[in-house]
């Protein structure tokens, strides 16, 4: 039985029978969380199990099957293929999922964040107010970049989480937020960015088997000033130094939408020899986290690791190939909380961090109405994972 999960004493009485509700855009993700709550709850002692209060705790699959089906023209509808009634809902969804199509006036057409997020939109109307609480589970916060306003601009994050709640949502969960100050557009109401900071230690040290992590060997560098705070808690961590870049923009031109970076300038000791972890929020494009690397390599870096919450890679995977053969990094750790293609999958230097075992805890302790803040600070078990990694290297 999962260790984490037997340290948890959850005797309160569960807020209604669980329900998850993946939307295709997050099915195998969902799959893997019931897997782990079916298992966990049919192993799990408790008294009270066959009591009124705990109907339905113990099933055969939580999933609740739906169906967004659409007309030719584009338009759709939400299906619930049965009852929610007092249950207790998680629904996910993958806002970044480009790998769904759907027909087009004969034409296929990929899925954008706009589509998923009309498509969670209808299913929360098909529940039709039946459901005893309603939690949002999106990993990749829909409009997430755009969380501040310089111009005339809208705020469409702040604009979702708004119609969200005023749609019956009760909690939203989401991580590692572009912004989390963008939880002030709903102050009364539930709103978590959970940071994979142990899963991605976890993935690390699983899969390489000769690091070393104190200050001489190791340091953790935020490639803009934006990550700082997430590279400020990794190293800290850890224990190592850390360093940042930030970027010098040409603030006369405007290409794609922003300034264009003219160069990145590193802040930070030393990094001769040193194993390097570039750390950030997402991997679009690519071009600013291979940058970075590059610089670190001209300063006489180590190995390279880079890793980020979320890799979208929207200009496809010739760029990482290219530096990985050139030896601007040794590895690329992002987490399965978004759609991974194939190709992703298949690069010899690609590690995937793992996400559904935790998701599944979160879902667990908040069905129970439990307190979740032990499991949103990673801090000891990071610690209990370090001593069990140096211990293996003695």
């Amino acid at each position: 039985m999962n260790i984490q999960r037997s340290e948890r004493v959850l005797e309160t009485i569960p807020v209604g029978s669980l329900g998850i509700i993946p939307l295709p855009s997050c099915r195998e993700l969902g799959q893997k969380i019931n897997d782990y709550l079916v298992q966990w709850r049919r192993e799990s002692i408790n008294e009270h199990k066959n009591t009124i209060a705990f109907q339905g705790y113990e099933r055969d699959s939580y999933l609740i099957s739906v169906k967004v089906p659409r007309f030719g023209s584009g338009e759709a509808k939400g299906i619930v293929q049965e009852s929610v009634r007092g249950r207790d809902l998680y629904l996910m969804v993958d806002v970044c999922n480009y790998s769904l199509t759907y027909p087009l006036y004969g034409k296929e057409n990929h899925m954008s964040p706009d589509d998923h997020y009309q498509d969670l939109k209808r299913i929360i109307s098909a529940c039709a107010g039946k459901a005893r609480r309603i939690t949002v589970i999106m990993p990749f916060l829909y409009e997430s970049r755009q969380h501040k306003r310089s111009t005339r601009e809208s705020l469409d994050c702040a604009l979702a989480l708004k119609e969200l709640v005023r749609m019956g949502v009760d909690n939203i969960l989401t991580f590692d937020a572009h912004d989390p100050r963008v939880q002030n557009a709903i102050p009364l109401h539930g709103f978590e960015t959970v940071q994979p900071s142990y899963q991605f230690v976890k993935a690390l040290l699983g899969s390489v088997s000769d690091i070393h992590v104190d200050s001489d060997h190791l340091m953790v560098v935020s490639p803009d000033e934006g990550g700082m705070s997430r590279a400020i808690y990794i190293a800290n961590v850890l224990g190592v130094d850390m360093g940042m870049f930030y970027k010098r923009r040409d603030y006369t031109k405007v290409v794609n939408g922003r300034n264009p970076i003219v160069a990145h300038e590193f802040l930070g000791s030393n990094v001769e020899g040193k194993d390097i972890i570039v750390i950030d929020d997402m991997i679009s494009s690519g071009e600013s986290m291979i940058d970075v690397a590059r610089k670190l390599k001209e300063l006489r870096a180590g190995r390279i690791f880079l890793y980020s919450t979320f890799g979208l890679f929207t200009n496809g995977m010739e760029k990482f190939d290219k530096a990985y053969e050139e030896g601007i990094f040794y590895r690329l750790l992002t987490t399965n909380l978004v759609y991974q293609t194939p190709e992703l999958l298949s690069r010899p230097y690609y590690i995937s961090c793992e996400m559904s075992k935790y998701i599944a805890l979160l879902i667990d302790t908040l069905n129970h109405d439990a307190s979740i803040s032990d499991l949103l600070d990673p801090y000891e078990r990071i610690h209990r994972l370090l001593e069990r990694y140096k211990n293996s290297l003695q």
